[in-house]
């Protein structure tokens, strides 16, 4: 299937597909690469409005499940919540190819696939 991009009902509407399976996010953000897996319960979104600056993202994406993540020293550690949380902004974009999803933010880019 072609890579196309998406608009975020679409990507929340074949997200959502995955709850109840283990997938894995890996996070790109310049030369620094995690990847973390959860047994993903649900999906769900947050809004801050009363953030104290612009670093702090309006609306979030969360996946909720169990987790741990592996960082570049190849050590593997808990999320310190069951939350995962993926700042969004107004000029995220969405992509799926069939198997993986994309998202991508000034800050990074997220790929999402079944583990």
């Amino acid at each position: 299937m072609d890579q196309h991009f998406l608009s975020i009902e679409e990507f929340n509407e074949l997200l959502n597909n995955w709850n109840g399976q283990t997938i894995k996010i890996s996070k790109i953000e310049l030369d620094d690469v995690d990847e973390t897996l959860i047994q993903l319960k649900n999906i769900s979104y947050s809004t801050n409005t009363r953030r104290i600056d612009d670093y702090e993202p309006m609306h979030a994406l969360q996946f909720n499940g169990i987790g741990n993540v592996n960082t570049d020293s190849k050590e593997h550690q808990p999320l310190p919540s069951e939350i995962y949380e993926i700042p969004l902004e107004d000029s995220s974009l969405y992509e799926f190819n069939g198997s993986s999803f994309l998202l991508s933010t000034s800050r990074g880019v997220y790929k999402i696939e079944l583990a």
